[in-house]
């Protein structure tokens, strides 16, 4: 599992013209790109949850678990794209939707058990996401 994760001032995903994840935190919050591989389960998705809940990447060295920063959880088979040979990326280590789709919602409801606001984006929908980075600060988690 993989998650892209930007501190964010607000963000929002957009599916057919309509917002369908939004977070406006008063302060930071955080927009998480979730890509899974074959071998992830909920397992994963909970320790994943866990890492980036308590990761101290907010204003004063502070994580989402101190301040109760909203996280919007995006899905992006795309984070697993190999693009070392050619000009066409190869998807073959992300994980199909029978497996990706059930993980990525194990992480969010994760994440909620573990008290954060969390907004979703549309599995496998042609998603316009809107955010403004703040820092600007991204990073990748792998476990």
């Amino acid at each position: 599992m993989r998650v892209l994760v930007q501190r964010v001032t607000s963000a929002r995903v957009v599916v057919d013209g309509v917002s369908v994840g939004e977070i406006h935190p008063d302060g930071q919050g955080l927009v998480a790109l979730v890509g899974v591989t074959h071998d992830d389960d909920a397992d994963v998705a909970s320790r994943m949850a866990d890492k980036l809940w308590r990761l101290r990447i907010l204003d004063g060295e502070l994580s989402a678990a101190d301040v109760g920063a909203p996280i919007l959880v995006v899905s992006q088979f795309t984070l697993y794209a190999n693009t070392v040979k050619g000009r066409r990326p190869s998807w073959n280590a992300a994980a199909p939707r029978a497996v990706a789709e059930p993980v990525v919602s194990a992480f969010a409801d994760a994440l909620r058990g573990l008290g954060a606001h969390v907004e979703t984006g549309v599995f496998g929908a042609d998603m316009a996401v809107e955010l403004v980075n703040d820092g600007p600060v991204t990073l990748m988690l792998e476990l």
